[in-house]
């Protein structure tokens, strides 16, 4: 048997330890690029730690924009381009003044959408919510709320993103020659202390009779506004997403219902379909490019079973 000298032995591990950076590093890197900070991704976020657990052979990461701003986002993909980033999913802030920053990833790695697509850059796949039958969804559920027709308005944080366009579509094609008139748009560039003065606002100049919340904070704003107000059950509300203060909303009657989305599959199906873009399979892509994740209505019949649901999932 050979003996190795103690100072051989010691250049042996130093090797080692100078391979084991180089090795972690190896591994390809894939990153899910939010456009705000909200519990909505944290949900998300779960999905990638599932898609991680499955796949220890990449390294998965969510990026949380803390400024819901293009250039903002220009900065996170230039950081991962640098750092060699293999693939990126991508929420799209401004999908409008991003294309050619989205391109320029799309040439060095994988890049997909989600959540807000870019439908006119070079990205691989959309994988979401279709938001425009999202937003039809909402509008039946503003319809249910004021019977005898009514006033509304809306609030979110930017009019820029596909999502929050398409939304508004959706409840506009839903309340078209009826007799319930959207009054305004609010929008508050993801500030949350904003997005409740907007509504404070509108509360006080009065004349309104639902209140829609178009993004996952914006509900919570409208719910804590409204609570203070003490116009609870005096006016509608109606919103999106699972956010735990709407959901209390829901179940204390002071919010009529939510239209949720899959943020959990978001992660999730966004790394998963990444590693199999980057093994050469395409099969998983539609002809349109657009894999729709399904949403559903949260109301006072089912939302306690759905909050033990979120209870299960966030205690993971």
């Amino acid at each position: 048997m050979k003996r190795f000298s103690a100072r051989a032995l010691a250049g042996i591990c130093i090797v080692v330890l100078c391979l084991s950076p180089t090795m972690a590093q190896s591994r390809k890197q894939l990153a899910l690029v939010t456009n705000a900070a909200a519990d909505f991704w944290t949900i998300a976020r779960r999905g990638v730690e599932k898609a991680q657990k499955e796949h220890p052979d990449y390294s998965m990461e969510v990026v949380i924009t803390g400024q819901a701003t293009a250039a903002e986002q220009r900065r996170e993909l230039d950081d991962l381009l640098a750092r060699g980033v293999a693939g990126v999913s991508i929420s799209a802030i401004d999908p409008m003044n991003s294309t050619a920053e989205f391109n320029k990833v799309a040439a060095k790695a994988v890049l997909f959408t989600t959540d807000s697509d870019a439908p006119q850059s070079n990205r691989a796949v959309y994988i979401g919510t279709d938001n425009v039958a999202a937003g039809r969804q909402a509008g039946a559920q503003i319809k249910q709320a004021l019977p005898n027709g009514g006033k509304v308005m809306m609030f979110v944080g930017t009019m820029d993103a596909d999502n929050a366009r398409e939304r508004v579509q959706g409840i506009k094609d839903v309340l078209a020659g009826g007799n319930i008139q959207i009054v305004d748009i609010r929008t508050d560039g993801v500030d949350f202390a904003k997005a409740k003065s907007n509504v404070q606002d509108a509360l006080a100049k009065g004349g309104i009779d639902c209140l829609v919340g178009l993004y996952s904070y914006n509900t919570p704003q409208i719910y804590s506004a409204v609570k203070e107000a003490g116009k609870a059950g005096k006016i509608k509300v109606v919103g999106f997403d699972e956010d735990p203060q709407t959901l209390r909303g829901i179940a204390d009657g002071t919010i009529q219902s939510t239209i949720v989305q899959q943020p959990f599959e978001f992660g999730y199906q966004s790394m998963i379909d990444m590693i199999k873009y980057i093994g050469g399979d395409r099969s998983f892509i539609p002809q349109n490019k657009l894999i729709i994740i399904p949403t559903q209505v949260i109301d006072k019949s089912n939302v306690a079973r759905f909050q033990d649901t979120m209870k299960q999932l966030m205690a993971k």
